[in-house]
């Protein structure tokens, strides 16, 4: 007994037995010729206009020769391409950045584009399992635009309809190898698009020098070091804390001086103010008259942390129902605590009346200073919860070499490793690997890897004779600014 279905009739139903289920043979329609060459004469047109409007330069220096070689002969075209040649060369020799910006960087992307990503695509796909097959035929992400920088390859993908970023970030040392790049950060655009940024260089091989003493302090944007696509490393210091985690070795010393080179003017002029917390007594030491204010004994630490409490508390006393966030003055200055290994002061320390004084002094400064004009810049090694605490509270993290990939996470918030934050990948060679570290801020998830400058002794030897030398009555004081941007 046949079975009634819409849509078909009794005779393309094929049974092979009474216990099989009831299978049906589709109607096969022919497309007539017409529409199947309008359709391809419509996809041949939609492409040239897309061509056309993705790549006008591209297709233009393409047709200008033939023009102009059907119209005036190939003599003059030989002498026009020339001239344009000598031109390019010319202009890149007398201003290469602005060569490199308007037209190199454009002509390395297209060779890039047609020599290394269009051409492995469909391999670096296949081989990454980032393709689909359906009815033997394979789909693959599209390959959208590539762009490049003095450094690195960014290259614009859309995702196959079901993908996810999580996919792609797991894949991210196939795609890497694939296209001969040391490793892939992947961040999404839009619903869809990712961008995958392949580095053809490190910038951050090599050790970089202290940096010039500023002539005017940015709050905001203290100038630490260089990132990993070649643009200044500015450290945010007021109206948020600060914690840098990282293995012995790892160059957290790097970070505290080029902060501290950085607020050189400011700290002249009176408009900020460092309490440095020394428990090891080696790192901030040898520049101690840099500070207003230097602690290393854990029972000078635990005084030194409550009066910064105790200011914190007149402070909000006297901004209540006037201000809601701090202004850097000579009145009110900018008050920077440096703790170097803040675990020796809490979770290392035996006398249980310190360890308690201590512990609730930071947690104190680390919730409500910010309004009032105080940051707590703290370095340790050991980034776990039994060991930092309040690491919570500190909104900007720097994540340095560290010993396991877990830790990682512990420092700069779950699946920061999985979105490129290799913290436990950076070499343990100084010359290498020191002051490297990967950024977490406070407005943005994904991290960025950058290095701090090296401040050697005779860096901060200088630094004490700059601000320790006579009044000069010429000196301007320094135009500082706050988190808002606002000039003080």
């Amino acid at each position: 007994m046949l079975r009634r279905t819409h849509g078909e009739v009794a005779g393309d139903l094929v049974t092979t037995n009474p216990g099989a289920p009831v299978m049906f043979r589709p109607t096969v329609v022919q497309t007539p010729a017409i529409i199947t060459v309008a359709l391809l004469i419509g996809r041949f047109v939609s492409g040239l206009v897309r061509l056309l409007y993705r790549h006008p330069i591209a297709v233009l220096a393409y047709l200008a020769p033939i023009a102009a070689t059907l119209r005036y002969g190939w003599v003059f075209t030989a002498w026009c391409l020339g001239g344009v040649v000598l031109a390019l060369v010319v202009w890149a020799f007398a201003h290469r950045p602005s060569f490199c910006l308007i037209v190199g960087w454009r002509l390395l992307a297209y060779w890039r584009l047609i020599a290394n990503y269009r051409r492995h695509w469909s391999f670096a796909m296949s081989g990454a399992g980032l393709s689909r097959m359906d009815k033997a035929l394979e789909y693959r992400p599209r390959l959208v635009k590539v762009v490049c920088g003095p450094v690195a390859d960014v290259v614009t993908v859309k995702m196959l309809k079901g993908q996810s970023p999580e996919q792609w970030r797991d894949r991210s040392d196939n795609l890497a190898h694939a296209f001969g790049s040391a490793s892939c950060r992947v961040s999404i655009v839009r619903a869809g698009v990712l961008r995958l940024t392949f580095p053809r260089r490190d910038l951050l091989a090599s050790p970089i020098p202290a940096l010039p003493i500023p002539a005017s302090v940015d709050l905001a944007a203290v100038p630490i070091g260089l990132c990993e696509d070649g643009k200044p490393w500015t450290l945010k210091v007021h109206g948020t804390h600060v914690l840098v985690a990282g293995a012995t070795g790892a160059g957290k010393g790097s970070i505290i001086w080029s902060t501290v080179r950085g607020l050189l003017p400011a700290i002249r002029a009176g408009l900020v103010e460092v309490i440095a917390l020394d428990p090891k007594l080696m790192e901030l030491s040898y520049g101690r008259e840099l500070f207003s204010r230097y602690a290393s004994s854990p029972e000078d630490c635990a005084d030194a942390l409550e009066e910064a409490v105790t200011l914190m508390q007149d402070r909000a006393g006297l901004f209540a129902g006037h201000v809601r966030s701090h202004t850097v003055s000579l009145e009110y200055p900018f008050v920077l605590v440096i703790v170097d290994e803040v675990a020796f002061l809490t979770a290392y320390q035996a006398d249980k009346d310190l360890k308690r004084r201590i512990s609730a002094a930071l947690a104190t400064l680390t919730t409500q200073g910010r309004a009032v004009g105080i940051g707590v810049l703290a370095a340790l090694q050991d980034p776990r919860k039994e060991v930092m605490n309040i690491r919570n509270l500190f909104p900007d993290k720097l994540a340095m070499r560290l010993d396991e990939s877990e830790q990682v996470d512990m420092v700069l918030g779950d699946g920061a490793r999985e979105r490129g934050a290799l913290a436990d990948c950076i070499s343990p060679v100084p010359a290498v690997g020191a002051g490297v570290a990967y950024v977490r801020l406070e407005a943005s998830p994904n991290p960025t890897r950058a290095r701090a400058a090296y401040v050697s002794d005779d860096d901060i030897r200088d630094m004490v004779a700059w601000l320790t030398a006579p009044d000069d009555d010429t000196l301007t004081l320094p135009q500082t600014q706050n988190s808002t941007g606002e000039a003080a």
